[in-house]
């Protein structure tokens, strides 16, 4: 039997997976397996909407990693 939490749980799953692939790639898949110099780590700044999305899925892993541990405690 499926619980409030358990409900909860899977409502921000999907809003994560949702955010994460909504979100542009840094880096092209090309230069991931050619070898290329890779921008990865650079520092780079984010402004208006790539912020808001890079905050917003930020904040729904939280979310997300805090549900499970109170769904696992209960």
């Amino acid at each position: 039997m499926m619980r409030f939490q358990d409900y909860l749980l899977i409502v921000v799953a999907i809003i994560l997976i949702t955010l994460v692939a909504v979100q542009s790639s840094k880096d092209d898949i090309q230069s991931a397996f050619s070898g290329e110099k890779s921008e990865l780590f650079a520092n780079q700044k984010q402004r208006g909407f790539e912020l808001f999305m890079n905050r917003a899925t930020v904040g729904a892993a939280v979310l997300f990693i805090g549900i499970a541990i109170w769904a696992m405690t209960t």
